[in-house]
């Protein structure tokens, strides 16, 4: 066959290929997608915002122009800005997930079944990814195989994930944030694409009447948060919500994060300036990425103590979060909101020069509670006493001690991010609205970590138990529908009630 013979038929090939592509209609613009699978069909990186870059920098996000054109939607955007510490750990990691440096991130990912029309009306399950408000990306998560398994259950839903601003890019926190009515970008992106999700969702055969939210650690948190905001007002933006890893948690004002603003307009030049928050737009992306980069980080020896994350701004929140929750300002829509067994030990893992209790002590009185009085912090030591039997990962008896206080350290700040902040959650809400709740202990033999925060996300996104639960939820708005499928243990949410409840009331009147 000549070479004009082959190209010609390559090209028909490929012509064929992008003719067979499917196409969705968005206002005037049409989007290229791909089929994802045998069943389903993916469009990828659709901008639901204006790049938050120039003046648009520290800005709330603002709403696309009505789409013209055509576009491909067959690339998963990743979100950028995380310290190249991160980037290495991630490349080298299992997830093989190269961060790339932009501001430009506001996209959304829709997985559909193929069979779905715009008459389908079927349920939408929105993701938000997690990773302590300082890194992520939805291109970490295949949704293929969760739409893939609810057509099998003869239960289809529509998968939505979306990127939203973080670290300092979307969670600067200062008096000068306050003022500019700039608090939680983060927050206020993730609404942005809810509301995409409302206007644009039922092209791709989703019903905006039936509206998931789902999100793990900081998604979840996130999730959660926006049952609370605008004190309580949901604006109709979704039905239920499904948390892994994360609830309400014990934070206070933005001005809890001036320091940290601070020290970013000192390095990046600003300090001078009449408005640094004005000038910070003006700084190039890298110094500034520089800058947020020098902050602590989640795997820094403060760990959960984060710089960077949601925290009360007068308007979107109100208030405290947990406060909020105090006074009854809640979407009363319902909920699943489960922890793993061992919350603390991946994070604890930064700490272990801590190896006595007077280290102990002082961890906690420099680090999570500056405030609290010595007789405080000597009831948190009797209430997670240095005994390696009754800390974490729990029901390991001597094994698992890295140290003399790691199990210690875990149980405490396990308790303390995340199961007392749930336990608070759902208690506050008993005989309000619909809610479960679950503990997850799967891989609780993973030497030194147990059931680690994020061995949840094994079984969801991997065809497991909680997969199904999910889709039930999504559904019918109850995750045990189909009940007999599930070898679920009922037990009473009451362990380690007394250092729980110490943890809760020391964490309302210190929050972060």
């Amino acid at each position: 066959m000549s070479l004009f013979k082959v190209t010609g038929v390559l090209f028909a090939l490929l012509h064929g290929v992008v003719a067979a592509a499917p196409t969705i209609k968005l206002d005037s613009g049409t989007f290229v997608g791909t089929a994802s699978s045998s069943n389903t069909q993916s469009f990828l990186g659709i901008p639901f915002a204006q790049p938050p870059v120039g003046d648009l920098r520290f800005r709330l996000p603002v709403a696309n122009s009505p789409y013209t054109g055509t576009h491909t939607a067959v690339k998963l955007p990743v979100l950028s800005g995380f310290p190249q510490e991160v980037i290495d750990f991630v490349v080298n990691s299992a997830f093989g997930v190269i961060f790339p440096s932009a501001e430009d991130c506001l996209t959304v990912n829709v997985i559909k079944p193929s069979s779905a029309t715009s008459t389908s009306k079927l349920p939408v399950v929105v993701w938000i990814f997690g990773g302590g408000f300082e890194l992520g990306s939805p291109s970490m998560y295949d949704g293929v195989p969760i739409v893939q398994r609810s057509i099998k259950m003869g239960e289809p839903v529509i998968y939505v994930s979306l990127n939203y601003r973080v670290s300092a890019f979307g969670f600067l926190a200062s008096k000068e944030v306050r003022a500019a009515g700039v608090g939680n970008l983060g927050l206020q992106d993730q609404r942005q694409a809810f509301r995409w999700v409302q206007k644009y969702i039922g092209a791709f055969g989703g019903d905006p009447s039936k509206v998931t939210i789902w999100g793990e650690s900081a998604g979840a948190i996130s999730a959660s948060l926006h049952m609370i905001a605008n004190n309580g007002n949901h604006e109709g933006l979704f039905r239920g919500a499904f948390m892994e890893s994360g609830s309400p948690i014990p934070v206070g004002p933005l001005e809890n994060g001036q320091k940290y603003y601070d020290a970013i307009v000192k390095q990046v030049g600003c300090s001078s300036a009449a408005d640094t928050l004005a000038c910070l737009r003006t700084v190039p992306y890298s110094a500034l990425k520089a800058a947020q980069d020098a902050s602590p980080f989640i795997f820094s020896y403060q760990s959960l103590i984060l710089a960077w994350l949601p925290r009360e701004d007068g308007t979107f929140l109100t208030d405290a979060p947990q406060k909020l929750v105090q006074q009854g300002k809640v979407a009363n829509v319902p909920f699943v909101t489960g922890d793993c067994d061992d919350e603390g030990t991946l994070f604890s893992l930064s700490t272990l020069n801590v190896t006595t209790d007077a280290e102990f002590q002082q961890y906690v009185r420099t680090v999570w509670l500056p405030q609290a009085s010595t007789a405080m912090t000597t009831t948190l030591q009797q209430v997670y006493p240095n005994d390696i039997t009754a800390g974490s990962p729990f029901g390991t008896s001597i094994l698992n001690a890295a140290t003399s206080q790691f199990k210690r350290l875990a149980a405490f700040q396990g308790d303390a991010v995340f199961q007392a902040p749930r336990r608070f959650f759902q208690q506050s809400r008993s005989g309000k609205q619909k809610q479960w709740g679950f503990i997850s202990k799967r891989l609780k033999a993973v030497p030194f970590l147990g059931s680690f925060h994020v061995s949840d996300i094994l079984n969801i996104y991997f065809d497991g138990e909680l997969t199904d639960h999910l889709i039930n939820f999504v559904n019918k708005l109850d995750p045990t529908a189909t009940l007999l499928l599930f070898p679920t243990t009922i037990t009473q949410d009451t362990f380690r009630k007394d250092a729980i409840q110490f943890i809760t009331d020391l964490t309302l009147q210190f929050p972060i």
